[in-house]
């Protein structure tokens, strides 16, 4: 994944988690810092943030994250379950090869050296891997620029929601080596509402601070 579209990923799911509160300014110089990356990449995913009404571009002076509600978060996810719902139907449809992520997945579960980092990698590599095995591009890049990261939340253990997420990855990839696409969609739908309830979760704790 560019660094433009991870930066803005990471960036997406601090606002809508309520992370970032509606009118904090963000500085495009510490946002690089913070990240370990250079400020072209930042201001790339400043300039797709503005376009998605997440922020409200300053002229040389970074941005202001935008008033968000539950509405706004929800018909997010909305677009990315109807979206991703198709994307496995078409690779199920496609014959995607998925026993390698089967194993390293059971093997991510099986690790006591196993780090959030690690389910979150793998967990993005899952997800794109499904994009790309649907073999529609324009389709692939809206679902990249959808991508919100994992939605863990403050309230519980990030390891936790790692744990659930790596058990569903495995029940969804095993339907579509079985070419069951509707048990496939129905799997990623539910997935999708869990991921939606953390960061709606999350917002509404952040809300009450």
């Amino acid at each position: 994944m560019p660094t433009n579209i991870r930066v803005a990923s990471i960036m997406r799911k601090a606002i809508l988690s309520g992370e970032y509160s509606g009118g904090e300014e963000l500085s495009l110089t510490q946002i690089a810092t913070e990240l370990g990356v250079s400020r072209t990449p930042v201001r790339e995913a400043f300039q797709k943030l503005g376009s998605e009404g997440l922020i409200v571009l300053r002229m040389n002076k970074g941005a202001i994250v935008s008033k968000i509600d539950k509405k706004f978060i929800t018909d997010h996810f909305e677009v990315r379950i109807i979206l991703e719902s198709a994307a496995v139907k078409r690779a199920t449809e496609n014959q995607m090869d998925v026993q390698g992520l089967i194993d390293r997945e059971r093997a991510l579960i099986d690790s006591p050296a196993a780090t959030v980092e690690d389910f979150a990698s793998l967990n993005q590599t899952i997800h794109t891997a499904i994009w790309k095995a649907a073999d529609n591009n324009k389709l692939y890049k809206i679902l990249e620029e959808l991508w919100n990261g994992a939605s863990t939340n403050t309230i519980h253990p990030a390891l936790e929601h790692h744990l659930k997420s790596a058990h569903e990855h495995i029940e969804l990839l095993t339907e579509i080596k079985k070419g069951h696409a509707e048990v496939a969609e129905n799997i990623m739908k539910k997935h999708l509402l869990r991921s939606m309830n953390n960061i709606l979760d999350n917002f509404n704790f952040t809300q009450n601070i």
